[in-house]
């Protein structure tokens, strides 16, 4: 498993619609076997700044499987009005946690 972190700066503006982009896109998240989960968190001190994580079962289900697969274009057409706001977009091996 990998999981992929972006972190967003999201204008006050445009929290609402930010966040109503990635519901939208969460169905194709929710459709696709290589993504294991998700979630959106939006920052308590800085409101400002979101964090999206997305556990993929490995970086080719993610690169070469859902990026090639048709419903990658639903997904970045949602979200794409934010491309621009992404400060980072990177892969890290999960190395352990808790439930």
């Amino acid at each position: 498993m990998v999981v992929e972190y972006i972190r967003y700066t999201i204008p006050a503006s445009r929290a609402e619609e930010f966040e109503q982009a990635y519901k939208a896109a969460s169905s194709v998240l929710d459709a696709d076997p290589h993504c294991l989960s998700y979630e959106i968190a939006r920052g308590v001190e800085e409101p400002e700044h979101y964090t999206v994580r997305i556990e993929w079962d490995s970086i080719e289900g993610h690169e070469q499987g859902f990026r090639r697969s048709p419903r990658f274009a639903e997904f970045f057409a949602a979200v794409k009005p934010f491309f621009t706001h992404i400060q980072e977009m990177k892969h890290y091996d999960a190395r352990f946690g808790a439930r």
